[in-house]
């Protein structure tokens, strides 16, 4: 990737919503010059999409905690991913090298619905699990080196 589709793909990441006459005083690149490259960048999947970032602690969802799972039954398919992609409080699902198989990022309303969480996740993917609880996040979604 060219050092100047990088310097755009850094300036999107900490402002997705920056214009592209913006982009193009900082990159130094004319307005039109910018949106090809931007566009470029969509359509080869660099830039999957744009979003907002939101406080979940003010839409009522102020527990984070991280989920470990390991199938109960090694030899079953490893289909964890897809039996769990409907319950909607997992936000990230990452596959991990370890004992474990996947890592979850859940956010919910309070210990109790937690613990409901974790039992509906054993049963839907026939799994163990192992949760760490966030007490507080420093930083979060940093944007990519550049």
């Amino acid at each position: 990737m060219e050092d100047l589709d990088r310097a755009i793909v850094a300036l999107l990441s900490r402002d997705g919503r920056m214009s592209y006459t913006e982009l193009g005083r900082s990159t130094g690149l004319s307005t039109s010059a910018v949106h090809q490259r931007v566009r470029r960048l969509e359509q080869r999947g660099v830039i999957k999409g744009y979003a907002a970032i939101v406080d979940a602690e003010s839409l009522g969802l102020p527990l984070t905690a991280f989920i470990s799972i390991r199938p109960i039954d090694p030899a079953a398919p490893d289909d964890a991913p897809e039996r769990l992609r409907q319950i909607e409080e997992i936000e990230a699902c990452h596959s991990v090298a370890g004992e474990e198989s996947y890592i979850l990022k859940v956010r919910v309303e309070s210990p109790a619905v937690l613990e409901a969480l974790l039992a509906r996740i054993r049963a839907a993917a026939n799994v163990s699990t192992r949760t760490t609880i966030v007490l507080s996040t420093p930083y979060e979604a940093r944007p990519p080196r550049a």
